[in-house]
């Protein structure tokens, strides 16, 4: 049985709800919602939902630890169910990405952001398959940037790009080869 996890970075807590730096939170949601699943296991210092097929176990996640910790709930979901690390997909936000694209990778380094960061050094690997869904560049504090909402123009943008990785998760979830996936969702 192979098993496979889906994980979106962001900030536990009201105060961060629908900020730029939860947009993975936000796809998970999304996702979540399309398939009529609740998160509802709270273990390693997250949230996630375990689901059983009949040659696949899936967990969708979500980090309790706050984004620059991300690695530690992936490192130990990981350990603990025996999740290769070559099935393990992250979404998380992106300033390098432009409000409402998305870019999905099969491997590389952080780009500077701290969750994927977190991630490869706990795993030691930059094997890890993302989706990062763009939120812009910062005009001056790049803290202030990503723990702001959204414009109501870039909202809408936005919640475009999620139903789009939302989209790309159910495609790597349904064994979709991951260079397709690239090739169709990187326009």
């Amino acid at each position: 049985m192979s098993k496979y996890l889906v994980v979106g970075l962001g900030n536990p807590g009201l105060e961060y709800e629908k900020t730029k730096h939860n947009v993975g939170f936000m796809c998970i949601d999304e996702l979540l919602k399309e398939h009529t699943l609740f998160l509802n296991n709270s273990k390693f210092n997250g949230q996630f939902v375990k689901v059983d097929q009949p040659e696949d176990q899936i967990f969708i996640a979500k980090p309790m630890t706050y984004m620059n910790n991300s690695g530690e709930f992936v490192y130990e979901i990981c350990k603990f169910y025996k999740i290769h690390e070559q099935n393990i997909l992250v979404i998380y936000d992106d300033i390098d990405t432009d409000v409402g694209k998305i870019r999905v990778k099969a491997k590389g380094s952080s780009g500077g952001q701290n969750g994927i960061k977190s991630i490869i050094s706990k795993m030691n690997t930059e094997k890890i398959k993302r989706i990062r869904i763009g939120i812009g560049k910062p005009v001056h504090n790049l803290t202030h940037h990503v723990l702001t909402k959204f414009s109501a123009e870039d909202s809408i943008k936005v919640q475009q790009a999620i139903i789009k990785a939302k989209d790309a998760c159910n495609e790597f979830l349904n064994h979709v080869d991951f260079d397709k996936i690239m090739n169709k969702f990187n326009v």
